[in-house]
């Protein structure tokens, strides 16, 4: 359930709660910086690779209707078949349509983020069928009842004790009565668990990572191998992906698998990649009897040819996240919506529209860490800053706050009332600070003063600053 207007809300619970930043604390040092430089340090060409990325990804886009109908082409002749879908409504009931044509009473699934988009697993269990997430993360905030809090790693706010508490309390149906504190031994319940899932599910569904146009593949990358037992176990065997998933050849996409695996984990390459080309063919040991790509549009074309057509360069890496000071404060779900941090606070307001995400873009410190580390340097501050004008220009923004915006834009564009304020308010500041030179509350500022203290500022206003320096220098 999308609750992105409650961001402020919601960043407040996170932020209080002492379980969940004890999570987060462990992001940077699981995902983060460290790993990430050390893979991008043994590849010299990364930078290089970067540029090639963002061109692949830049001529798929203005040329999407070629390439997808060259998709179409070749997932037909391999003996697939590939469905349009417009909203999520239609793809939930063509998913559902897939699933009873084979009589399916359980689906497994690997980790699709469209799935999560278009609320697929409540809408089966609705229809009298059960879908089990196989992927580990997925499966724990399955058993928890909750949406995924970073799109890689979905458990990441979770601490042990949680998991193993969720484990000890779902597991007993299967007779695993025990409470497991190892994190090898809760590994491998879950893997017993899951086991027999695979081989009694009927249909089995993943995201992709990448859709070839050369070959007609969908493409998967994991570390746990659950994707290939989902796709290759089940009788059927439904892809969900995006559009905007195209790349024109198998080479493209390696150049891509070559920076996606350095950005996500800080890996040289993911422990899985699977390629997927149609059903079964006659002289094959496994796989599906049938293969249907399902692709859902919702609202993504839209952006094509416009200022936001950049976002969908993104291969959902999950880097910005990792690297947001936003994201490693409050964790995901307190962006009540399927895409979190900085990826998430362009994409969903065009997913839901602005006015019901229109928090997300501000949740930002525009730092630009999110660009300097995208694999596909996709320029993200620049689009916050276009959807925060947007939801100035269009009233989105409560009165006060576009009060404070048009009174600070009356005075910058007067350089002279300016520098005359300027000094009267770092006047009154340093008078209210004292000999501590700091604030401890100040009007207008509770967000900030809420957690800590406000210097006071010191010395001459920068104007003044850089006019002596210039005299000096003369």
């Amino acid at each position: 359930m999308l609750t992105s207007q409650a961001f402020p809300e919601n960043a407040a619970r996170a932020i209080a709660d002492d379980r969940l930043r004890a999570a987060l604390g462990k992001v940077r040092e699981g995902f983060g910086g460290a790993r990430r430089q050390a893979a991008v340090d043994r590849l010299p060409e990364f930078e290089a690779l970067r540029d090639a990325a963002r061109d692949i990804k830049d001529h798929a886009i203005a040329h999407l209707d070629l390439y997808l109908e060259r998709f179409e082409r070749r997932v037909e002749e391999s003996g697939g078949t590939v469905h349009w879908c417009e909203t999520p409504g239609e793809a939930r009931d063509l998913v559902l349509r897939l699933c009873r044509e084979v009589d399916a009473r359980m689906v497994t699934k690997g980790k699709t983020m469209i799935a999560e988009e278009i609320g697929l697993n409540p809408f089966l269990e609705s229809h009298g069928i059960v879908p089990v997430e196989t992927d580990l993360g997925e499966y724990i905030i399955q058993l928890a009842d909750e949406p995924p809090s970073h799109i890689i790693a979905p458990a990441i706010h979770k601490t042990e004790d949680q998991v193993a508490d969720l484990f000890h309390e779902h597991h007993r149906r299967y007779g695993r009565t025990r409470r497991l504190d190892d994190p090898g031994e809760l590994v491998d319940e879950a893997r017993q668990v899951l086991r027999r899932k695979y081989i009694e599910a009927d249909v089995g569904i993943t995201g992709a990572n990448f859709l070839i146009a050369e070959t007609g593949s969908t493409v998967i990358v994991t570390n746990e191998g659950n994707g290939d037992l989902t796709q290759t176990l089940p009788r059927r065997h439904i892809v969900l992906a995006t559009p905007e998933k195209i790349v024109p050849t198998l080479e493209d996409a390696a150049t891509l698998l070559r920076v996606l695996a350095r950005s996500a984990t800080g890996q040289e390459f993911s422990a899985y990649t699977t390629f997927s080309t149609g059903p079964r063919r006659p002289d094959d040991l496994d796989g599906p009897e049938s293969f249907h790509v399902v692709i859902l549009d919702n609202g993504r074309s839209r952006l094509v040819g416009g200022p936001f057509q950049d976002m969908l360069r993104c291969i959902k890496c999950g880097a910005c996240l990792f690297h947001c000071p936003v994201y490693a404060s409050v964790g995901g779900h307190a962006y009540g919506s399927v895409y979190q941090g900085p990826m998430g606070a362009v994409l969903t307001p065009h997913l839901v529209g602005l006015p019901a995400a229109r928090h997300l873009p501000s949740a930002s410190s525009l730092c630009g860490r999110c660009e300097a580390v995208c694999p596909v340097r996709i320029p993200i501050p620049r689009m916050l800053r276009r959807l925060r004008e947007r939801s100035h220009s269009e009233c989105l923004s409560p009165l006060p706050e576009r009060w404070a915006v048009a009174a600070w834009a009356w005075i910058a564009r007067r350089p002279r009332v300016y520098r005359l304020w300027a000094r009267f308010l770092a006047g009154v500041l340093r008078t209210a600070a004292g000999r501590s030179g700091r604030l401890r509350r100040l009007p207008l500022s509770r967000g900030w003063t809420a957690g800590r203290d406000v210097p006071a500022p010191q010395g001459e206003t920068f104007m003044d600053l850089w006019r002596r320096a210039g005299r000096d220098a003369a």
